[in-house]
């Protein structure tokens, strides 16, 4: 394994964003940059980061073909691919400043990004965005052009081009036109789960130190090979999967969809993973589900190999003594723990997960798989990332320590507040707002409640907002025991409930396979709605509830739920970009079933 340290690109030597591509062409040309699937020649494609050069120029032409002036704001609104960064690369170059946009987001919520920052240049995927931007596309009077990636069928519009119109055939790549690192890079807009989304301004430096301090922490290079899922409008993947990847000189491959990730790792076989949660818990589902069907030798088999794994992880920690039951590992890595890893493309040595709490029962499986999985903490406003564990040093149950710089300390109500080099700039025109998050001591108050460990590990104990107060004073953290429910492969979604009210109850979208097998054991009809008002299925649903939180406290109990077959989604408004339940819209949505669930009460 290489060292990293001489091969990273230091924050001074990059400065700017687009002067880390720069110094990463001059360093590594012909190394590859990207692979990505070729839809029309249904084959997976490379570039070079020579050639990412030159494409970037072409770009880079366009833009300065707009008459546009360093400062000004462009959107990019396309799934990962090569040209996302190929379009960022060019703006920032001409001191432009991107607006990343979520290609699943709703139209009136992209239409308020796109006035609020005063979008001048938007970058789209295809006719059906374009479609799904009619209802608001009069309101969008600040743009003065749009660009289509893929062919636009029905084009009465002045402003919009398809791109291969509008990029040149071929150019040079211009000077950057501004080198300073405190310049305004990015805007990037917060999906918060009540209100609108706030503009969260990051400079060159902010985000070059965060990559930065997370590559003194892991030790990435060029042959290394990450899998990008996660949308580059996510603070965590465009810095740890994008910026990161870049500073290193990693290849990086974007994945099809989600639907074909598993595919996917077994075609690019990466070496490192940058995921949420929700993507470990989907596959910790899987397996479980298969075992439930397996045969009892299997199960058992599987168990041991996991709590013989997991006292190896932990001796390996220097927590634990040596046992005998540790020269069992050998074979059961063979017969069961490698079996895993190669549905994952039996190559990942690093993977971090970040953007939510990630569920011990979930961490625990893949680490004693022989995972190196490692939890950390941020978000947006601070670049994002904050701490994380280190793989020699991992501490599952929390995120981690502070990277390099970066400093932590508990303020009033046990909240983290944070200082260092990677805070933002502030919000977007909204001074109100950046003067309830930042001191003028530069501490940032992140709204997490949190406790530091002596060895400085930061465990996250929820969110100042976001407690529940039952009517008889008790407190209960919602996304903790949210995260303890959904480890249960019959749920796909789930909300707990209870504000002001003498017990909890929980909203649960059930996954569609898991509901089925329970419906038959039940014995219950699929296909009807009825059967999910049925006592006896709710019965058996609060006694699988009980089971996954049984390390909450007694007053903590769970009494009544309602279970869903339709999930929340963007589109009805239920859930952020990022996947975030919106609490308030769901509690309005299912106010009439909630009040029932409380009757007598």
């Amino acid at each position: 394994m290489q060292d990293n340290t001489d091969n990273i690109i230091k924050p001074d030597v990059a400065v700017t964003l687009h002067g880390l591509f720069l110094e990463r062409i001059k360093r590594t040309p012909d190394n590859v940059s990207y692979r990505y699937f070729d839809m029309q020649q249904e084959t997976w494609e490379l570039l070079t980061w020579v050639q990412m050069r030159d494409h970037v120029a072409r770009w880079q032409a366009a833009l300065l073909s707009e008459n546009l002036a360093a400062g000004d704001r462009v959107a990019i609104m396309l799934r990962n691919c090569p040209q996302w960064v190929m379009f960022e690369q060019a703006a920032m170059s001409l001191g432009l400043v991107v607006v990343p946009l979520y290609v699943v987001d709703r139209p009136d919520n992209v239409a308020y990004i796109i006035n609020n920052a005063e979008v001048k240049v938007l970058l789209f995927e295809n006719g059906e965005q374009w479609q799904a931007l009619s209802t608001v596309r009069e309101q969008l009077g600040c743009v003065q052009r749009f660009v289509s990636l893929r062919k636009v069928a029905e084009n009465d519009e002045p402003r919009l081009q398809c791109a291969d119109e509008w990029l040149p055939a071929q150019a040079a790549l211009q000077p950057e036109r501004t080198r300073n690192r405190d310049e305004l890079a990015t805007i990037m807009y917060t999906s918060g789960t009540t209100g609108k989304p706030k503009g969260v301004m990051l400079s060159h430096h902010n985000i070059v130190y965060n990559a930065y301090a997370g590559l003194l922490t892991f030790p990435v290079n060029t042959e290394d090979t990450m899998l990008s899922f996660l949308p580059l409008s996510h603070a965590f993947e465009r810095t740890a999967g994008y910026y990161m990847a870049m500073m290193a000189g990693a290849a990086v491959a974007y994945a099809r969809s989600i639907p074909l990730l598993a595919d996917d790792l077994k075609i690019i076989r990466p070496t490192i993973l940058v995921s949420v949660p929700r993507i470990y818990e989907r596959i910790y589902a899987a397996i479980h589900a298969k075992l439930d069907e397996a045969p009892p030798l299997r199960h058992k088999l599987f168990t041991l190999a996991v709590d013989v794994g997991w006292d190896v992880f932990e001796h390996q920690q220097g927590r634990s003594a040596w046992h005998p039951k540790l020269l069992l590992w050998p074979l059961l890595k063979k017969l069961v723990a490698d079996k895993v890893m190669d549905r994952l493309g039996g190559r990942l040595r690093l993977s971090i997960s970040g953007g939510a709490a990630l569920p011990p029962k979930v961490s625990r499986l893949f680490i004693a798989l022989g995972l190196p999985l490692v939890q950390g903490y941020g978000m947006t406003e601070t670049s994002p990332v904050v701490s994380v564990n280190r793989v020699n040093h991992n501490y599952p149950s929390t995120v981690g320590q502070p990277l390099e710089g970066i400093e932590v300390r508990i303020g009033e109500q046990n909240a983290l507040l944070v200082r260092g080099p990677c805070n933002m700039l502030g919000y977007w025109n909204n001074s109100e707002a950046t003067a309830a998050i930042m001191g003028k001591d530069g501490w940032l108050n992140t709204g997490d409640t949190a406790s530091i460990s002596a060895s400085g590990h930061i465990s996250i104990t929820g969110r100042l907002k976001e407690i529940i107060v039952m009517s008889n004073g008790e407190k209960v953290p919602p996304a903790d025991m949210e995260a303890a429910i959904l480890r249960d492969p019959l749920f796909e979604q789930v909300m707990v409930h209870g504000e002001g009210h003498p017990y909890l109850v929980v909203l649960a979208v059930l996954n569609a396979e898991s509901w089925q097998r329970f419906a038959q054991e039940v014995g219950v009809r699929v296909d009807m709605a009825e059967s999910l008002r049925d006592t006896r299925v709710e019965q058996q649903v609060l006694r699988r509830i009980a089971e996954q939180i049984t390390e909450f406290p007694g007053y903590a109990k769970v009494r009544r739920v309602l279970l869903l077959a339709e999930p929340w989604s963007i589109e009805n408004g239920l859930l952020t970009p990022t996947l975030k339940i919106k609490r308030a819209p769901v509690v309005a949505r299912f106010a009439t079933e909630i009040e029932q669930l409380y009757q007598g009460h």
